[in-house]
């Protein structure tokens, strides 16, 4: 299994919009970022992710599972631009902000810490169980 992290603006698509699709989950539709969208590529059905809210909140509120693969985007006809399907797991016990991430020097070298502006970035295992623990959820 591999994790991620999935960046949206709470005003456009937040962790409640996501929550509220329950199992049917929803497109993670609408990047136009090829490193974010190659990101996606490799993504398998039952990875999981953190659901970060950014803008003012900048923080991880949630863990989301990848529930179906790449595939075309319907927001565009455009054949570049896939994406997958994801569903809500849980809400984290406490928000992980950026700059708690920024102040563990665990997570320097984490895509987050490195590339703030990336939508969908690659979290490897040893972040996924730091950000896990300081959000006081099971990993």
């Amino acid at each position: 299994m591999a994790y991620w992290l999935f960046k949206s603006e709470p005003s456009t698509w937040s962790w409640d919009d996501q929550t509220a699709k329950g199992d049917a989950g929803e497109e993670w539709d609408g990047v136009r970022n090829y490193q974010a969208r190659n990101n996606m590529r490799l993504m398998k059905v039952g990875d999981l992710g953190f659901f970060y809210h950014s803008q003012a909140e900048k923080a991880v509120v949630g863990i989301v599972e990848v529930i179906a693969e790449a595939h075309p985007d319907s927001t565009t006809d455009d054949a570049r631009w896939e994406c997958v399907d994801i569903k809500a797991v849980k809400p984290v016990t406490r928000p992980v902000t950026l700059q708690m991430c920024k102040d563990d020097p665990r997570l320097a070298d984490m895509a987050l810490v490195r590339n703030t502006r990336l939508s969908v970035q690659p979290v490897r295992d040893e972040e996924w169980r730091v950000v896990c623990e300081m959000a006081g959820t099971t990993p």
